[in-house]
């Protein structure tokens, strides 16, 4: 049975900003930022692009009153072949290549009633370590989204506690796979883990026929019932998505990371699915091409999600 229109679920939704997620894109994939990425540094600054990101990502979460954790995480940067096909032009380096370290940044919310149940929101924040690319689409859109879900929650008294974790999935090994490693380790119960990877990114014909469309993936049971939830939320709030489920038939991605952890609960909202960038791994994917109004009404109808399965 569907549920009615909460009240204050509709004044947090209403109060989620497609401008402020605009302005944090282009920061990060414009303006102060060209891209995020452990291998370069912007001439005459002494910190490379991926530090420089996590700076201005922890800034704004402690503006919003948010202690901010850094996690550790040795990585490579992928090397470049253009042999191989187009948008995979990335190989996986050579053991002598240098290491970096990356970090996990964490932001928690502690629950009111069910502290160690967690609820978790991921987005990879650095773009591309093989080719100079802004890395707009994939994935500052879902930086921007989660950072404003995190603004607009951060005086809200959840139930659950609520964890944001801006990872790193363009360097080798991904991050996020610490994270839910760690999630393990500390036996938390996450009743529900949502990956936001390029929310609203879609092909150009359907950007610019104004499609506004959120595909929520899912490989596990748990995951459909999150999936069918993103739905619900689109239509009790009106939302105007063209929403729907997609099995996703292989586990990668930062979900795969905690599929593959023991956590089933895990749904990906992204804009197209097979991904219908045209740019996707290329210099081309630029702020100038972003639905920041679709990526916005991702964010509201993953923000009802979590705020909804909070008080289930």
């Amino acid at each position: 049975m569907h549920q009615s229109k909460d009240e204050i679920i509709q004044q947090l939704i209403d109060d989620v900003s497609e401008e402020r997620i605009r302005r944090t894109l282009f920061a990060l994939a414009r303006d102060p930022l060209p891209r995020r990425t452990l291998n370069y540094t912007l001439p005459g600054h002494d910190r490379c692009t991926l530090y420089e990101a996590d700076d201005l990502i922890a800034a704004e979460l402690q503006q919003c009153g948010y202690a901010v954790e850094r996690e550790p995480c040795r990585v490579q940067a992928y090397r470049c072949n253009r042999d191989k096909p187009l948008h995979h032009w990335y190989d996986s380096p050579a053991p002598d290549d240098p290491y970096y370290t990356a970090y996990n940044l964490y932001a928690n919310k502690q629950g009111s009633r069910y502290p160690n149940e967690f609820i978790v929101l991921i987005a990879h924040k650095d773009s591309q370590s093989w080719i100079a690319c802004p890395g707009a689409n994939d994935n500052a859109i879902g930086t921007a989204s989660i950072m404003e879900l995190a603004r607009v929650l951060a005086g809200y008294n959840s139930e659950r506690s609520m964890r944001w974790l801006f990872c790193n999935e363009e360097h080798s090994p991904w991050t996020s796979e610490v994270a839910a490693a760690g999630s393990k380790a500390r036996g938390e119960k996450l009743i529900g883990v949502f990956n936001l990877d390029g929310v609203g990114v879609k092909s150009d014909e359907d950007t610019a026929n104004h499609r506004l469309v959120n595909i929520s993936l899912y490989s596990t049971p748990e995951g459909k019932i999150l999936a069918d939830l993103m739905a619900e939320m689109n239509e009790v709030y009106q939302l105007g998505l063209e929403q729907r489920a997609e099995a996703k038939t292989y586990i990668n991605d930062d979900d795969g990371s905690y599929i593959k952890a023991g956590f089933p609960h895990v749904t990906a909202n992204i804009g197209s699915w097979p991904y219908a960038d045209p740019q996707y791994h290329l210099e081309g994917d630029v702020p100038e091409r972003t639905d920041t109004r679709n990526a916005c009404l991702s964010a509201r109808a993953t923000l009802a999600a979590v705020l909804t399965l909070d008080r289930r």
